[in-house]
């Protein structure tokens, strides 16, 4: 199995160490999304290989009794900013903050900003000097969750993030492709990560009523591009005997929540709402017998890295996304009738079912490895300190600024050639 830093403390005392920001999530500790989660466990990598991280955090609404927030997490100076509680406009105008404050004072060395909706302050960070990297994401505008106003926002910012980052991120091959097709530019692929269970422990399944390897389990929020009232059709359409576990909840009521109510009338299926303890939710991945993803937009998605890395087989919503993450080991689906073959499937040949448990978590472990990405991160954070760039593009091939260009800089990392 791939070790967690697979880097050489050794070679790395001799070179700089840089100041690197981390612009545009929620902040950590993590406890929201898969952005959070990779500043998280790239961020405190980069502190232990000597770099200084900086983190812009929301700062949270008011709660009562004195409740400072901290300023340090796992070695990471965290900069808690506020952010206009204006819905959309909550996650820009902190970014805007963030990017403010980035630009004026001791400025880091260089800059990861993610998501491409925050591309509009890119310019700025880059005027004042501080090399920007923008992780792009998935496919935001495909979301059904978007209206036309929002999607086309969505659309601009994607363009204006290749047109003004020094250097664009991706985790997944077809987000890559998807930009090399669409503006003729390089894109780096530097993966996700997860942490592999062994032997983890069942402990806090009694709470919910569950036994190791007696259901099957789903996360994801109720969107329409994540399928769940699919999932739950089709397992409704199976004679599976096993309960459906469904972790995850709609963020704003309405049509689409209220029809997953009604398909979960069966009594086989579960609802549990939101489930913010990690180490239950570790348990809960780790002891069903399979895990049910339907998330059909976006990269690499870290639900699914989890389940790998628990051990857990995986039936996918078969797009190119998935089938990159699962590879021959995954099973897919694309309608009700489909899954709900799958699902009888996997009770009814349980050695297969954990032939192929077993497949996918020396998958997540290989390929999936924060340590190989944090090399990544460190690698294109030195390219771009050395002047590394995409914006001087001579027939779609980025060149490098003659600002501070040593002697014998290094091209693109192994990332940025394809492999995560």
């Amino acid at each position: 199995m791939a070790a967690e830093d697979s880097s050489d403390p050794a070679a790395r005392s001799s070179v700089r160490a840089l100041r690197i920001a981390m612009i545009g999530t929620r902040g950590v500790p993590a406890a929201f999304g898969g952005f959070e989660t990779a500043v998280e466990e790239v961020g405190r990598r980069l502190v232990d290989r000597g770099h200084a991280v900086t983190v812009y955090c929301r700062s949270r609404p008011s709660m009562p009794g004195p409740v400072p927030p901290a300023a340090v997490h796992l070695g990471m100076q965290l900069v808690h900013l506020p952010a206009l509680r204006l819905g959309a406009l909550e996650a820009l105008s902190h970014t805007a903050f963030s990017v403010l404050h980035a630009s004026t004072g001791a400025r880091p060395d260089a800059a990861f900003v993610f998501n491409s909706a925050n591309a509009p302050f890119v310019p700025l960070l880059r005027k004042r000097g501080i090399p920007t990297s923008v992780h792009v994401d998935g496919l935001e505008w495909k979301r059904d969750k978007w209206g036309g106003t929002a999607r086309r926002y969505y659309r601009w910012a994607e363009q204006l993030s290749a047109r003004s980052a020094d250097a664009l991120i991706a985790d997944a091959p077809g987000i890559v492709d998807y930009y090399r097709a669409e503006f003729a530019i390089p894109t780096e692929l530097i993966g996700y990560g997860t942490h592999v269970l062994h032997n983890p422990p069942a402990t806090r399944l009694a709470e919910l009523g569950l036994k190791p390897n007696g259901y099957h389990l789903v996360v994801a929020r109720f969107e329409p591009e994540n399928h769940v009232d699919v999932i739950i059709d089709g397992y409704r359409r199976s004679s599976a005997a096993l309960p459906l576990v469904v972790v995850g909840s709609a963020r704003n009521p309405g049509v689409y929540a209220r029809k997953i109510a009604v398909l979960a009338q069966d009594p086989r299926v579960r609802l549990l709402g939101k489930l913010w303890d990690q180490e239950q939710l570790d348990q809960l991945y780790a002891h069903s017998v399979s895990y049910l993803h339907g998330h059909s937009v976006g990269g690499t998605n870290p639900s699914l890295l989890r389940a790998m890395g628990a051990r857990t087989a995986a039936i996918a919503w078969d797009v190119r996304f998935n089938r990159d993450v699962l590879g021959v080991y995954g099973a897919y689906f694309h309608d009700a009738a489909t899954l709900a073959a799958l699902i009888e499937d996997a009770e009814l040949n349980p050695h297969h079912t954990q032939e192929v448990s077993e497949a996918l978590q020396r998958r997540a472990a290989s390929r999936y490895n924060w340590g190989h990405v944090t090399d990544g991160y460190e690698d294109l954070a030195r390219r771009l300190v050395s002047g590394y760039s995409t914006q001087g593009l001579s027939r779609g091939r980025a060149v490098r600024s003659r600002r501070n260009e040593p002697d014998g800089a290094r091209g693109p990392s192994a990332a940025a050639r394809g492999t995560p």
